[in-house]
Protein backbone atom coordinates (compact mmCIF):
# COMPACT_ATOMS: atom_id res chain seq x y z
CA UNK A 1 0.00 0.00 0.00
CA UNK A 2 1.08 3.56 -0.72
CA UNK A 3 1.53 6.35 1.57
CA UNK A 4 -1.68 8.46 1.58
CA UNK A 5 -3.13 11.00 3.15
CA UNK A 6 -6.24 10.74 5.57
CA UNK A 7 -8.56 13.36 6.12
CA UNK A 8 -12.40 12.97 7.85
CA UNK A 9 -14.51 16.12 7.11
CA UNK A 10 -17.57 16.27 9.11
CA UNK A 11 -20.07 17.84 6.72
CA UNK A 12 -21.54 17.11 3.66
CA UNK A 13 -20.25 20.68 2.36
CA UNK A 14 -16.67 19.70 3.10
CA UNK A 15 -16.73 16.68 1.66
CA UNK A 16 -18.96 17.10 -2.06
CA UNK A 17 -16.43 18.44 -4.51
CA UNK A 18 -13.86 16.89 -2.72
CA UNK A 19 -10.74 15.37 -5.15
CA UNK A 20 -9.71 12.84 -2.71
CA UNK A 21 -11.04 8.96 -2.74
CA UNK A 22 -14.05 8.59 -0.26
CA UNK A 23 -13.90 5.44 2.93
CA UNK A 24 -16.98 4.40 4.11
CA UNK A 25 -16.73 0.64 5.35
CA UNK A 26 -13.56 0.17 3.35
CA UNK A 27 -14.08 -3.16 2.84
CA UNK A 28 -13.33 -2.63 -0.63
CA UNK A 29 -11.25 0.00 -0.91
CA UNK A 30 -8.47 -1.04 1.45
CA UNK A 31 -8.58 -4.66 -0.35
CA UNK A 32 -7.73 -3.01 -3.40
CA UNK A 33 -5.33 -0.26 -2.10
CA UNK A 34 -3.59 -3.27 -0.42
CA UNK A 35 -3.08 -4.85 -4.14
CA UNK A 36 -1.87 -1.08 -5.19
CA UNK A 37 -5.13 -1.53 -7.74
CA UNK A 38 -5.82 1.54 -6.14
CA UNK A 39 -3.55 4.35 -5.26
CA UNK A 40 -5.45 7.42 -3.98
CA UNK A 41 -3.19 9.65 -2.90
CA UNK A 42 -5.92 11.36 -0.27
CA UNK A 43 -8.50 9.51 1.42
CA UNK A 44 -11.45 11.07 3.25
CA UNK A 45 -13.22 9.09 5.99
CA UNK A 46 -17.12 9.97 5.42
CA UNK A 47 -18.22 7.52 8.82
CA UNK A 48 -19.00 11.05 10.55
CA UNK A 49 -21.14 12.35 7.79
CA UNK A 50 -25.11 12.48 8.49
CA UNK A 51 -26.03 9.70 5.83
CA UNK A 52 -27.82 7.25 8.34
CA UNK A 53 -31.40 6.12 8.63
CA UNK A 54 -34.35 3.85 7.13
CA UNK A 55 -37.56 5.07 6.26
CA UNK A 56 -39.72 2.21 5.14
CA UNK A 57 -42.76 4.68 5.51
CA UNK A 58 -44.11 5.89 1.72
CA UNK A 59 -41.19 3.78 -0.56
CA UNK A 60 -37.77 3.04 1.16
CA UNK A 61 -35.14 5.58 1.46
CA UNK A 62 -31.79 4.47 3.03
CA UNK A 63 -29.11 6.23 3.65
CA UNK A 64 -25.79 5.71 2.12
CA UNK A 65 -23.43 4.68 5.06
CA UNK A 66 -26.64 2.60 7.12
CA UNK A 67 -24.73 -1.10 7.08
CA UNK A 68 -25.53 -3.72 4.93
CA UNK A 69 -26.42 -6.26 7.96
CA UNK A 70 -28.50 -3.62 9.39
CA UNK A 71 -31.05 -3.02 6.25
CA UNK A 72 -31.30 -6.44 5.65
CA UNK A 73 -32.47 -6.97 9.04
CA UNK A 74 -35.23 -4.02 9.49
CA UNK A 75 -38.75 -4.71 8.98
CA UNK A 76 -39.47 -2.33 6.29
CA UNK A 77 -37.38 -3.46 3.68
CA UNK A 78 -38.86 -5.55 0.88
CA UNK A 79 -37.56 -9.43 1.23
CA UNK A 80 -35.81 -9.38 -2.49
CA UNK A 81 -33.23 -6.65 -1.00
CA UNK A 82 -33.14 -8.00 2.38
CA UNK A 83 -32.10 -11.44 1.25
CA UNK A 84 -29.98 -10.32 -1.47
CA UNK A 85 -27.93 -8.22 1.51
CA UNK A 86 -28.00 -11.55 3.50
CA UNK A 87 -26.26 -14.04 1.12
CA UNK A 88 -23.52 -11.50 0.46
CA UNK A 89 -20.21 -11.89 1.82
CA UNK A 90 -19.80 -12.86 5.29
CA UNK A 91 -21.07 -11.47 8.32
CA UNK A 92 -18.06 -9.33 9.65
CA UNK A 93 -18.25 -7.76 6.29
CA UNK A 94 -22.23 -7.31 5.92
CA UNK A 95 -21.26 -5.37 9.75
CA UNK A 96 -18.58 -3.39 8.41
CA UNK A 97 -19.73 -2.64 4.33
CA UNK A 98 -22.02 0.04 3.26
CA UNK A 99 -24.94 0.45 1.23
CA UNK A 100 -23.18 2.97 -1.11
CA UNK A 101 -20.36 1.57 -0.66
CA UNK A 102 -22.20 -2.04 -2.02
CA UNK A 103 -23.19 0.09 -4.98
CA UNK A 104 -19.40 1.57 -5.50
CA UNK A 105 -17.44 -1.90 -5.25
CA UNK A 106 -14.96 -2.60 -8.46
CA UNK A 107 -15.49 -6.02 -9.99
CA UNK A 108 -13.77 -9.20 -8.61
CA UNK A 109 -12.27 -10.00 -12.20
CA UNK A 110 -8.96 -11.59 -10.90
CA UNK A 111 -7.13 -9.18 -14.18
CA UNK A 112 -8.39 -6.04 -12.62
CA UNK A 113 -7.18 -7.42 -9.30
CA UNK A 114 -3.45 -8.01 -10.41
CA UNK A 115 -1.68 -5.32 -11.20
CA UNK A 116 0.94 -7.78 -13.59
CA UNK A 117 -1.45 -8.30 -16.06
CA UNK A 118 -3.07 -5.62 -18.74
CA UNK A 119 -6.91 -4.60 -17.87
CA UNK A 120 -8.41 -1.94 -19.75
CA UNK A 121 -10.80 -1.14 -16.49
CA UNK A 122 -7.16 -0.43 -14.58
CA UNK A 123 -5.17 1.01 -17.20
CA UNK A 124 -7.16 2.40 -20.12
CA UNK A 125 -6.21 0.45 -23.69
CA UNK A 126 -3.83 -2.34 -21.67
CA UNK A 127 -6.37 -4.86 -23.12
CA UNK A 128 -8.39 -7.75 -22.04
CA UNK A 129 -7.11 -11.11 -21.23
CA UNK A 130 -9.81 -12.49 -20.17
CA UNK A 131 -11.49 -12.23 -23.42
CA UNK A 132 -9.14 -14.95 -24.62
CA UNK A 133 -8.47 -16.76 -20.92
CA UNK A 134 -9.33 -17.69 -17.66
CA UNK A 135 -13.29 -16.53 -17.74
CA UNK A 136 -15.71 -18.75 -16.14
CA UNK A 137 -16.90 -16.23 -13.86
CA UNK A 138 -17.36 -13.12 -16.50
CA UNK A 139 -20.39 -12.12 -17.80
CA UNK A 140 -22.33 -13.01 -21.01
CA UNK A 141 -24.42 -9.84 -20.99
CA UNK A 142 -23.79 -6.38 -21.76
CA UNK A 143 -20.11 -7.51 -22.95
CA UNK A 144 -17.70 -5.65 -25.41
CA UNK A 145 -14.49 -6.35 -27.19
CA UNK A 146 -13.06 -4.28 -23.87
CA UNK A 147 -14.18 -5.68 -21.62
CA UNK A 148 -16.11 -8.64 -20.04
CA UNK A 149 -15.89 -8.38 -16.03
CA UNK A 150 -19.21 -9.09 -14.01
CA UNK A 151 -20.61 -6.22 -11.77
CA UNK A 152 -20.35 -7.89 -8.21
CA UNK A 153 -23.28 -6.26 -6.21
CA UNK A 154 -26.15 -8.59 -5.33
CA UNK A 155 -28.30 -6.20 -3.47
CA UNK A 156 -27.52 -3.99 -6.86
CA UNK A 157 -29.77 -6.69 -8.87
CA UNK A 158 -32.53 -6.66 -6.39
CA UNK A 159 -32.57 -2.47 -6.36
CA UNK A 160 -32.67 -2.31 -10.36
CA UNK A 161 -35.52 -4.58 -10.31
CA UNK A 162 -37.17 -3.03 -8.27
CA UNK A 163 -36.38 0.76 -10.10
CA UNK A 164 -34.33 2.36 -6.87
CA UNK A 165 -32.93 5.62 -7.53
CA UNK A 166 -29.94 7.19 -6.27
CA UNK A 167 -29.55 10.73 -4.61
CA UNK A 168 -26.17 12.28 -5.48
CA UNK A 169 -24.49 15.30 -3.66
CA UNK A 170 -21.34 17.01 -5.27
CA UNK A 171 -19.68 20.42 -5.86
CA UNK A 172 -22.92 21.66 -8.21
CA UNK A 173 -24.97 20.20 -5.89
CA UNK A 174 -27.57 17.50 -5.59
CA UNK A 175 -29.40 15.26 -8.53
CA UNK A 176 -31.52 12.42 -8.76
CA UNK A 177 -30.43 9.05 -11.02
CA UNK A 178 -32.13 5.78 -11.48
CA UNK A 179 -29.79 3.25 -10.42
CA UNK A 180 -30.18 1.17 -13.88
CA UNK A 181 -29.43 4.84 -15.83
CA UNK A 182 -26.77 4.72 -13.28
CA UNK A 183 -23.96 1.90 -14.48
CA UNK A 184 -22.68 2.44 -17.60
CA UNK A 185 -21.91 -0.62 -20.02
CA UNK A 186 -18.14 -1.18 -20.99
CA UNK A 187 -18.19 -0.32 -24.51
CA UNK A 188 -14.83 1.28 -25.70
CA UNK A 189 -14.56 2.96 -22.15
CA UNK A 190 -14.78 0.08 -19.44
CA UNK A 191 -12.84 2.44 -16.77
CA UNK A 192 -15.87 4.81 -16.86
CA UNK A 193 -18.26 2.38 -14.57
CA UNK A 194 -20.68 4.65 -13.59
CA UNK A 195 -22.98 7.70 -13.99
CA UNK A 196 -20.21 9.67 -10.70
CA UNK A 197 -18.75 12.91 -11.43
CA UNK A 198 -15.89 13.88 -9.65
CA UNK A 199 -16.06 14.69 -6.11
CA UNK A 200 -20.09 13.48 -5.89
CA UNK A 201 -20.88 11.10 -3.44
CA UNK A 202 -23.94 8.62 -2.99
CA UNK A 203 -26.10 10.08 -0.09
CA UNK A 204 -29.33 8.07 -0.08
CA UNK A 205 -30.53 5.24 -1.90
CA UNK A 206 -34.69 5.48 -2.72
CA UNK A 207 -36.99 2.85 -3.78
CA UNK A 208 -40.38 3.63 -4.80
CA UNK A 209 -43.80 2.52 -3.08
CA UNK A 210 -44.26 -1.05 -4.56
CA UNK A 211 -46.90 -3.22 -2.25
CA UNK A 212 -46.95 -6.43 -4.03
CA UNK A 213 -43.15 -6.10 -3.77
CA UNK A 214 -43.38 -8.22 -0.57
CA UNK A 215 -43.83 -11.04 -2.51
CA UNK A 216 -40.01 -11.14 -3.48
CA UNK A 217 -37.17 -13.42 -3.32
CA UNK A 218 -33.62 -13.21 -4.16
CA UNK A 219 -31.68 -16.98 -5.56
CA UNK A 220 -28.22 -16.67 -5.45
CA UNK A 221 -26.34 -19.88 -7.71
CA UNK A 222 -22.32 -19.95 -6.04
CA UNK A 223 -19.46 -22.28 -5.68
CA UNK A 224 -19.76 -22.89 -2.42
CA UNK A 225 -22.35 -21.54 0.15
CA UNK A 226 -21.11 -18.69 1.91
CA UNK A 227 -18.53 -15.29 1.37
CA UNK A 228 -18.98 -16.24 -2.78
CA UNK A 229 -19.97 -14.40 -5.21
CA UNK A 230 -22.77 -15.23 -7.71
CA UNK A 231 -22.50 -17.53 -10.38
CA UNK A 232 -25.74 -16.31 -11.70
CA UNK A 233 -28.68 -14.94 -9.28
CA UNK A 234 -32.40 -13.57 -9.78
CA UNK A 235 -34.15 -11.03 -8.36
CA UNK A 236 -37.96 -11.67 -9.01
CA UNK A 237 -40.89 -10.20 -7.05
CA UNK A 238 -44.43 -11.23 -8.58
CA UNK A 239 -48.27 -9.48 -8.08
CA UNK A 240 -50.70 -12.72 -8.17
CA UNK A 241 -54.32 -12.41 -8.24
CA UNK A 242 -56.67 -15.11 -8.77
CA UNK A 243 -53.49 -17.61 -9.99
CA UNK A 244 -52.75 -15.51 -13.10
CA UNK A 245 -49.85 -13.11 -12.92
CA UNK A 246 -50.63 -9.54 -12.74
CA UNK A 247 -47.45 -7.68 -12.93
CA UNK A 248 -43.55 -8.89 -12.48
CA UNK A 249 -40.66 -7.37 -11.94
CA UNK A 250 -37.15 -9.53 -12.98
CA UNK A 251 -33.29 -8.95 -12.98
CA UNK A 252 -30.21 -11.21 -12.86
CA UNK A 253 -26.95 -10.85 -11.44
CA UNK A 254 -23.75 -12.69 -12.08
CA UNK A 255 -23.96 -12.81 -15.28
CA UNK A 256 -23.79 -9.33 -16.74
CA UNK A 257 -21.33 -6.54 -16.49
CA UNK A 258 -24.40 -4.64 -15.04
CA UNK A 259 -26.87 -5.41 -12.97
CA UNK A 260 -29.33 -7.03 -16.06
CA UNK A 261 -32.94 -5.93 -15.77
CA UNK A 262 -35.19 -8.38 -17.66
CA UNK A 263 -37.66 -6.75 -19.34
CA UNK A 264 -38.46 -9.65 -21.66
CA UNK A 265 -39.23 -12.33 -19.30
CA UNK A 266 -41.50 -9.29 -17.41
CA UNK A 267 -43.68 -9.06 -20.58
CA UNK A 268 -43.78 -12.57 -21.35
CA UNK A 269 -45.21 -13.53 -17.38
CA UNK A 270 -47.71 -11.06 -17.52
CA UNK A 271 -51.84 -12.02 -17.65
CA UNK A 272 -50.32 -15.79 -17.45
CA UNK A 273 -51.31 -18.31 -15.12
CA UNK A 274 -49.00 -19.35 -12.44
CA UNK A 275 -47.51 -22.46 -13.69
CA UNK A 276 -44.07 -24.31 -14.06
CA UNK A 277 -44.75 -24.14 -18.09
CA UNK A 278 -45.21 -20.23 -17.82
CA UNK A 279 -42.02 -19.95 -15.65
CA UNK A 280 -39.94 -21.78 -18.06
CA UNK A 281 -41.32 -19.74 -21.49
CA UNK A 282 -40.43 -16.92 -19.73
CA UNK A 283 -37.05 -18.25 -18.48
CA UNK A 284 -36.31 -19.27 -21.86
CA UNK A 285 -35.45 -15.67 -23.48
CA UNK A 286 -33.90 -14.45 -20.64
CA UNK A 287 -30.70 -15.09 -22.23
CA UNK A 288 -31.16 -13.25 -25.46
CA UNK A 289 -28.01 -11.71 -26.80
CA UNK A 290 -25.97 -13.37 -25.09
CA UNK A 291 -22.10 -13.79 -25.70
CA UNK A 292 -20.69 -16.89 -24.21
CA UNK A 293 -16.92 -16.91 -24.06
CA UNK A 294 -14.70 -20.67 -24.01
CA UNK A 295 -15.17 -20.66 -20.27
CA UNK A 296 -18.45 -19.28 -19.31
CA UNK A 297 -21.17 -20.90 -21.76
CA UNK A 298 -22.83 -22.74 -19.16
CA UNK A 299 -24.25 -19.63 -17.44
CA UNK A 300 -26.42 -19.14 -20.31
CA UNK A 301 -28.96 -22.10 -19.09
CA UNK A 302 -27.96 -21.61 -15.43
CA UNK A 303 -29.98 -18.10 -16.00
CA UNK A 304 -32.44 -20.05 -17.24
CA UNK A 305 -33.19 -22.67 -14.65
CA UNK A 306 -31.69 -19.73 -11.31
CA UNK A 307 -35.02 -17.83 -12.96
CA UNK A 308 -37.41 -20.79 -13.03
CA UNK A 309 -36.26 -21.66 -9.55
CA UNK A 310 -36.98 -18.29 -7.88
CA UNK A 311 -40.04 -18.25 -9.41
CA UNK A 312 -41.18 -21.46 -8.12
CA UNK A 313 -40.17 -20.57 -5.46
CA UNK A 314 -41.94 -17.82 -4.75
CA UNK A 315 -45.47 -19.71 -6.17
CA UNK A 316 -45.41 -22.17 -4.16
CA UNK A 317 -48.83 -21.30 -2.15
CA UNK A 318 -50.08 -19.94 -5.18
CA UNK A 319 -49.76 -23.00 -8.12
Amino acid sequence: MRPFDLTAPTTLEAAAGSDGTFLAGGTTLVDLMKLNVLTPRRVLDINGLPLRGIDAGDGLRIGALERMSDIAAHPGVYPMISRALSLSASQQLRNMASIGGNLLQRTRCTYFRDVATPCNKREPGSGCPALEGANRMHAVLGTSDACVATHASDVAVALVALDAEVRLTGADGNRTVKLADFYRLPGDTPATENDLRPGELITEVVVPRLDWAANSTYVKVRDRQSYEFALCSAAVALEIRDSRIVDARVAAGGVATVPWRLPAVEATLRGEPVTLETFEKAASVAGEGAKPLSGNGFKVPLLRRTLVRALLELTEGSR
